[in-house]
């Protein structure tokens, strides 16, 4: 069944808003090759890109210089066009999503993957040639117009579309300006630099990058290091004060690597769970706030809290969180519709929580009960292990019983030593069999692990 996108966009003008409209033309909206681009430069760039488009469609933004997704991304609210946001850019992930809505549009800059043939490139935007006679034109978008499309895996496998408007994304991006500014203690007319390492496709770096200098006085910069020695070129190009938004993958990289930062003002982290350890060797090596959000595609940034020093999370304002048997439902004024999600959690009387697993991460064989995401963290914990993961296998046919399993990263370990270790620590009813020692695990490039990777490197299928 193919789905259609209606832009919302509505005709009455008290609904509308002007993104940037208010802005002082003259800040720093973004960092480019070295060089600063102003708000005036980069609607400029808004309104050479949106000549390119289509009349109509939906936008599936590949651009990998974050500057030029930000300006396509753009380019095509101001035509009216929603972003989609497949779940990877794979390109069966793609063809699927262009499968479910007709008419939706490939864009992509000159580092993309050339892999589509009918892909509107870009122009490689020169940050010498501004356009000024472009420059300063508003983007309107209406509070209601489908701002992107977000994608997770439903139950029955097939992509499963979440959609934000603008009025949700300016809202929640109001309440991670005003966590974000607090923890800085930006002061008016100060603009903070972000550096990201993790993609302007995912949803978390959509927040946290794209809508953080559209919403606030923030400024991002246009590249995704990898390597830390890159991280800490690109991050010593900026103005301070300077926040780097990154995941536990990146992080523990940077520590294992002994690597040198200039002067962070904070470390955002999400996108997979963030240990205490971890989050306090950080703050020690770097002498920063290391703030850890918690969201999901569904709801998008709803809590945060300092890891190294806090076990619960606070929600953002606006949120409240209503625990049952089955998860959380989750209300906020950013969401058209309250949402179900499947973490458990438990809240006192302050509106703090704390997170106890999710409903699918819990376990129970033989009357006892633990959770997978506790098996991870201490099959972590032992001495040697550099990366590790515990999952559930599918059962086979015939069966009820679905087995625990387990990937290691352990140079040096063996799968009977580590056993032993974990057999110290847990049941014996929750050992995975098998655990398999491998080169690395099969992250994505937000650091997180698909099942289906999990299997293939297992030497499993999928059922």
């Amino acid at each position: 069944m193919s789905a259609s996108v209606d832009s919302g966009r509505p005709g009455d003008p008290a609904t509308l808003f002007s993104l940037l409209g208010e802005a002082d033309h003259e800040r720093l909206f973004a960092w480019r090759k070295g060089r600063g681009i102003s708000v005036r430069a980069f609607l400029g760039d808004v309104a050479r890109a949106a000549a390119l488009l289509p009349a109509s469609g939906s936008a599936i933004n590949l651009c990998e210089d974050r500057y030029s997704f930000v300006v396509s991304y753009c380019a095509a609210a101001s035509r009216g066009h929603a972003t989609l946001l497949p779940s990877s850019r794979a390109i069966q992930a793609i063809a699927e999503v262009r499968s479910a809505y007709p008419g939706a549009y490939l864009l992509g800059d000159q580092q993309a993957c050339a892999t589509h043939a009918d892909m509107i490139r870009l122009p490689e935007f020169d940050i010498d040639d501004r356009h000024t006679a472009l420059a300063g034109l508003p983007i309107e978008v209406g509070a209601a117009q489908v701002a992107a499309i977000g994608f997770t895996s439903g139950s029955t496998g097939l992509p499963k579309p979440n959609i934000k408007t603008w009025q949700n994304f300016r809202l929640g991006s109001r309440l991670n300006i005003e966590v974000l500014s607090r923890v800085l203690g930006l002061t008016d007319g100060q603009t903070a630099s972000v550096l990201a390492t993790v993609p302007a496709q995912h949803m978390y770096g959509m927040e946290l990058s794209v809508l953080l200098p559209l919403f606030g006085p923030f400024s991002v910069h246009s590249g995704r290091p990898f390597f830390p020695a890159d991280i800490a070129c690109e991050l010593a190009s900026l103005p301070a004060p300077r926040v780097l938004v990154t995941t536990p993958v990146h992080l523990q990289a940077l520590l294992r690597e002994s690597q040198a930062l200039p002067p962070l003002a904070a470390i955002v982290c999400a996108t997979a769970p963030l240990s205490r350890e971890l989050a306090q060797a950080v703050e020690s090596r770097y002498q920063a706030p290391l703030i850890e959000m918690f969201g999901s595609t569904e709801t998008c940034v709803i809590a945060h809290r300092r890891t190294a020093s806090e076990c619960d999370w606070q929600t953002h304002p606006s949120v409240a969180l209503s625990p049952h048997a089955e998860g959380t439902l989750v209300n906020a004024d950013h969401l058209c519709a309250p949402v179900q999600l499947q973490d458990i959690v438990e809240l006192d009387c302050s509106g703090r929580f704390r997170l106890c697993g999710r409903n699918a991460d819990l376990l129970e064989i033989g009357g006892k009960r633990a959770s997978l995401a506790d098996l991870t963290r201490r099959l972590q914990s032992i001495d040697g292990v550099d990366d590790a993961v515990v999952f559930q296998l599918d059962a086979e046919p015939g069966s009820e019983v679905r087995r625990i399993a387990a990937l290691a990263v352990a140079p040096g370990r063996s799968q009977r030593d580590l056993l032993a270790r974990l057999r110290e620590a847990v049941d014996p009813l929750f050992l995975p069999r098998p655990l398999r020692l491998v080169a690395s695990l099969p992250r994505n490039e937000t650091g997180k692990l698909p099942r289906a990777a999990l299997l293939a490197a297992l030497g499993a299928e999928q059922s």
